[in-house]
């Protein structure tokens, strides 16, 4: 048990330096953006003296590691800045932001991790059958097909010509959960196409990895139903690689959302990195990346120690 804490501790302080570098790459990628932040906000009417003067305002003119420190500092205290573009703090422009785009994530887990699940196991147990083979096909078709692609389709068959769903995906905070849910819909089906993919053939293939085992053999001499030797000694045997590909997959839910959000026109943290970009909104963007940062690296580590604590060969691994 000693082991195991040292070593969540070691992976917990390599994930922590991992998110010191990607901070210091954000901030250099924001530096090195073509343009003057100044001249950039205020306009061309502006005069030098007054460009001079927002850029002391922005300490734009001390260097560039005492900015960065400054930086980094303030966000480890839960002080982002004030975004340019609207004077407001970026906190509360994240928070509500934010929220949207991790209640977008959880709608689409809920169907496409027990859907990912329940197909992967049909699969592997129906193995090289006319299901499989179709399966087989359609996932990798939908692995193939971009996250925009897909999300056209779906408004021009679901909204445009069916009209069931709305074409947007526009949500504010006093909705009720069933309006919520209704107007997510769509986004949340075209992210399910794009990972229930990846989360199923994942499984199927750990499913049937593990079907190769001798005491699976052993189950099969001893007469135990297929779907049971499935369901209570193969799956719960493949669960490391099944339990890191769902993880990925969620991380992916929260930081590559941004097309789909754009697409839907969805308030979420990806439409407002997009837009902040685009109006050179530094402390927007800088605050924005570090945050998806965060939660791909936490998810990551999560994935990571899961796996290590319901697989002991793993966990001995790395141990040693």
């Amino acid at each position: 048990m000693k082991n195991v804490i040292s070593l969540i501790v070691k992976r917990c302080a390599a994930s922590l330096f991992t998110l010191l570098i990607i901070s210091v790459i954000i901030f250099i990628g924001v530096e090195v953006l073509p343009g003057d932040v100044a001249e950039t906000v205020l306009g061309q009417s502006a005069t030098s003296e007054t460009v001079e003067a927002f850029r002391k305002e922005l300490k734009l003119d001390l260097p560039a590691h005492v900015r960065y420190g400054s930086w980094l500092n303030d966000f480890i205290h839960g002080d982002f800045g004030t975004s340019l573009s609207n004077g407001r703090p970026v906190a509360d422009l994240i928070g509500w932001r934010l929220g949207n785009t991790l209640f977008l994530a959880l709608a689409t887990s809920a169907i496409a991790i027990p859907l990912a699940i329940l197909l992967g196991m049909t699969a592997a147990f129906y193995r090289n059958s006319l299901f499989d083979k179709i399966i087989s096909v359609t996932t990798l078709s939908f692995i193939s097909f971009p996250e925009f692609f897909i999300a056209y389709i779906f408004i021009s068959l679901l909204s445009v010509k069916l009209n069931i769903f709305p074409s947007l995906a526009v949500i504010d905070p006093k909705m009720g959960l069933a309006t919520r849910l209704y107007t997510i819909l769509l986004p949340a089906l075209t992210l399910t196409c794009v990972v229930t993919a990846h989360m199923m053939r994942q499984t199927r293939a750990a499913i049937i990895n593990v079907l190769a085992s001798a005491y699976i053999e052993m189950a099969e001499l001893k007469g135990i139903n297929r779907l049971r030797i499935i369901i209570h000694h193969a799956f719960p045997n493949s669960l490391s690689p099944v339990i890191n590909v769902i993880a990925l997959n969620m991380a992916y839910l929260v930081v590559g959302v941004v097309i789909v959000e754009v697409v839907f026109v969805y308030p979420g943290l990806g439409q407002l990195l997009v837009d902040s970009v685009a109006k050179r909104d530094l402390p927007v963007v800088q605050a924005s990346g570090l945050i998806f940062s965060m939660v791909y690296i936490f998810l990551n580590l999560f994935a990571d120690i899961l796996s290590m604590l319901s697989n002991p060969r793993l966990r001995q691994s790395a141990i040693q």
